[in-house]
């Protein structure tokens, strides 16, 4: 019988396992006969296969790395189930001793509690499928530890973090400012930072898995540093830009 902890490091490898394949390259390279590293801005992520391999190829890596999220959340969905020991699935006991620190770290005192427990379980889940795809998409193995932004990915799986509703909002964020600034990179930029202010209000005093939540959307903020760094000085590429970028004034998101 698998304890609490085994369950929830499994979730974040086969998460992180799943978010690290480089839909970018396996498209660009079995559809297009390139290789999207060597296009470009060499970002494996949406933008940039836009940009390298026209409409059909950038909404294909977006859709495929926006299922990794998608189907990690799905994963941590049954990953809860199995921590709970409900609906027929063999698992451990609600009363599992993890359970317990849980509780006590996200707020929770009544540790006998079944609707407490679910919960946990729920965020716990939640929260490191979250952290697994998104950082398995940025620091993909497979290309050595290098990958995407981790954008597509992580709004997939924000509609089982937040909710329909709160990814809805993440996405109308990002395209609020990317129709005013024209700027991808500031869109994203924007609704990671965002991200954090969402979790507030969906995991008000679950303090463990707000602080991954938010860790994991630094690390975001963190891979679109050039592209920061590019605003700043006014280099960064704009969406309509119909001049060929140099390799270092693209942007590109994953």
């Amino acid at each position: 019988m698998l304890s609490a902890l085994a369950l929830l490091l499994i979730l974040f490898v086969v998460t992180f396992l799943l978010g690290s394949v480089p839909w970018g390259v396996v498209i660009s390279r079995l559809v297009y006969h390139k290789d999207l590293r060597e296009e470009g801005s060499g970002n494996i992520g949406t933008t940039n296969a836009m940009r390298s391999l026209g409409k059909a190829g950038g909404a294909a890596v977006f859709v495929l790395d926006f299922g990794k999220g998608l189907v990690s959340g799905l994963l941590a969905t049954v990953c809860a189930c199995f921590l709970l020991g409900s609906r027929g699935l063999t698992g451990i006991d609600a009363g599992d001793p993890l359970i317990v620190p849980l509780l006590c770290a996200t707020g929770f005192d009544k540790v006998d509690a079944l609707g407490s427990a679910a919960h946990v379980a729920r965020c716990a889940s939640l929260a490191v499928a979250f952290a697994g795809c998104t950082l398995g998409h940025i620091f993909s193995p497979w290309l050595g530890w290098h990958g995407g932004k981790g954008i597509a990915v992580a709004v997939g799986a924000l509609f089982f973090v937040f909710g329909p509703v709160g990814a809805l909002l993440e996405i109308a964020l990002f395209a609020v400012i990317v129709l005013t600034t024209r700027y991808v990179s500031a869109g994203s930029v924007a609704a990671a930072l965002a991200c954090p202010l969402l979790a507030l209000y969906y995991y008000w005093g679950d303090w463990l898995c707000w602080g991954v939540i938010t860790a994991v959307a630094l690390v975001v903020v963190w891979a679109h540093r050039g592209n920061i760094d590019r605003l700043r000085h006014g280099t960064e590429r704009r969406i309509g830009d119909k001049k060929k970028a140099a390799r270092e004034g693209e942007s590109a998101q994953g």
